[in-house]
């Protein structure tokens, strides 16, 4: 199996320890619970850090560094959110911190003058269903987002399989027709083919990870996966994340647990109680988780890595951690939520 760190492999001295087969049933809930508060608590920590830029709709900003973030902690926020017990304290932080990016997108009124400046765009169509799959809506965006989403450009836009499966996620958010049947285009990427298990690396395990979480929704859905994808996941995942580990892919060892507690039926226990231990221990006394390499030596430095070098591997953290909670704890519930209408448009 081919892995991507993107730094120097850790050496035995600085890296956690490998996870062992005979690890006790259970280490999982040990150290979750602490892992979601811990990650949580960075980022409300760190909300300042998510606040779009006064320039934010001017062409020469950075989409990746201001609205990709705050759509993050707006989708990963929201899951937290459906997926935590009512009344605590995780429960009422995702909240919070999914109403501060509603405040950030001025409740919307943001994401329609990004539609109406970029038509031709997908990302703010995607930004707003992150919000509207949980309740915020806005009426004018959707007025505009119609006509535009019934367009054959719109039905026709080039990208790749997995991306195409969040649009139709979207879609499905938003409450609208899907412009494309979801089963045809899972059947065109790589986890939908199931690709050789050794073909695995970088790029193909953030492509296989995000299919997952667009085809479930985020995991609120785990009965959307299909049953062949289901086997072959409980059979390669550990594999996987073995090799993640081992290189220090933090970040794609979080998308990776997610897939894991998004799987329909019992929960893979020996996985999560190999793996959350070892992340766990990656995991700096503030909250926060590097997206790869040696994790930082100095436990009371109050911040050991960059912003934009661990937002995203802490909230997957975050947002890993609550769904292995949920899969652990109540094995096979869901939202309730019904599945948006589909059917391919002409």
């Amino acid at each position: 199996m081919t892995t991507t760190a993107t730094q120097d492999r850790p050496g035995p001295e600085s890296r956690p320890d490998r996870p062992e087969q005979g690890r006790s049933s259970g280490a999982a809930l040990a150290v979750l619970p602490h892992v979601l508060r811990g990650a949580l608590a960075w980022t409300d920590a760190h909300r300042a850090d998510f606040a779009l830029p006064g320039d934010v709709l001017e062409p020469h900003t950075q989409v990746n560094a201001t609205l990709k973030p705050l759509g993050e902690l707006a989708q990963l926020g929201s899951t937290i959110r459906r997926t935590t017990a009512p009344g605590t304290p995780e429960h009422e932080l995702a909240g919070a911190l999914v109403a501060y990016a509603w405040d950030q997108v001025a409740a919307g009124e943001l994401l329609l003058e990004l539609l109406r400046a970029e038509p031709f765009a997908a990302y703010p169509y995607e930004i707003y269903a992150a919000f509207a799959g949980y309740g915020l809506r806005h009426e004018g965006f959707e007025a505009l987002a119609r006509p535009l989403t019934a367009t054959r450009a719109w039905a026709h836009t080039e990208q790749h399989a997995n991306r195409q499966l969040g649009l139709v996620n979207s879609e499905r958010r938003v409450g609208v027709v899907t412009h494309t049947d979801a089963g045809a285009v899972l059947s065109r990427t790589w986890l939908g083919g199931l690709s050789e298990p050794w073909m695995f690396e970088g790029p193909s395990g953030y492509a296989l990870t995000h299919t997952v979480f667009h085809l479930t929704d985020w995991g609120r859905m785990p009965d959307r996966v299909p049953r062949k994808i289901d086997g072959y996941l409980r059979t390669w995942l550990p594999a996987w994340a073995d090799g993640c580990l081992e290189s220090g892919q933090w970040d794609l060892t979080g998308e990776l647990l997610a897939v894991a507690a998004s799987l329909p039926g019992p929960a893979p226990e020996p996985l999560l109680d190999a793996v959350w231990p070892v992340l766990a221990d990656v995991q700096h006394p503030t909250g926060c988780v590097p997206e790869t390499g040696p994790p930082a030596q100095d436990t009371t430095a109050p911040g050991p890595y960059p912003f934009i070098d661990c937002y995203h591997s802490t909230l997957v953290t975050a947002f890993a951690a609550a769904l292995s909670l949920r899969s652990l704890r109540s094995p096979g519930q869901t939202d309730g939520s019904a599945p948006g209408r589909e059917r391919r448009t002409a």
